[in-house]
């Protein structure tokens, strides 16, 4: 039986001494996780063959944790959700899928939509009306790209607001149809838990 003599456990004063072994190949490795474990395992410092399964254990976890814990740290869900909705919005298309789209779209007369050209479109019900043109055959998504996306949030935290560069590439009858460099800015409201858009504007740099 595979047997680790003087294992150290994270509490142990051993174990964070400056000149330790476990304390150096701590500080050097605890960014990469996977190879921490494996060196660690190598040294007899984790015996997954024997040993006290706990002392593995509080080892292990420490070394998978500790980057993670650091990471999620970083991590804003309230604007990963902004920035699902803001992709759901767009790429619906690919696949015509309208639920995707009406669930990111303000239902209600709150909505608005300025479009290139100054095409102004308000509350959803009018918005509904491009089903017919987007959900013709006739109508193709091909691809899109946002770029330099920026979103802040109201103190409150239920509004945010964002603006971004779009490339959105279509066809219509075989033919280009696409918005390029366009400017992209919206505004979205939490509702219910969920994020919605109540209003957007596009508009390229070349127009007055």
């Amino acid at each position: 039986m595979f047997e680790s003599p003087g294992v150290a456990l994270p509490g142990d004063s051993r174990f964070w001494h400056k000149g330790s072994n476990f304390s150096r190949r701590f500080a050097s490795e605890c960014a990469a996780p996977h190879a921490a474990i494996i060196s660690c395992r190598r040294a007899g410092h984790l015996p997954f063959d024997g040993g006290d399964p706990m002392s593995s254990r509080s080892i292990l976890c420490t070394f998978l944790l500790f980057p993670l814990v650091s990471f999620s740290q970083n991590v804003n869900p309230a604007r990963q959700e902004v920035e699902n909705a803001i992709h759901a919005s767009i790429g619906w298309a690919k696949n015509k899928d309208f639920r995707l789209l009406y669930s990111v779209i303000a239902n209600d007369s709150a909505y608005l939509e300025v479009s290139p050209g100054k095409r102004i479109t308000r509350g959803f019900a009018e918005f509904k009306k491009g089903e017919k043109l987007w959900g013709s055959p006739d109508f193709k998504a091909v691809r899109y790209d946002i770029r330099d996306l920026r979103i802040s949030f109201s103190r409150s935290g239920d509004v945010a607001w964002f603006y971004c560069v779009l490339d959105d590439v279509n066809e219509w009858k075989g033919q280009p149809a696409n918005w390029m460099n366009t400017r992209w800015t919206g505004v979205l409201e939490k509702r219910e838990g969920r994020w919605v858009i109540v209003q957007m504007h596009f508009s390229f740099a070349n127009e007055g």
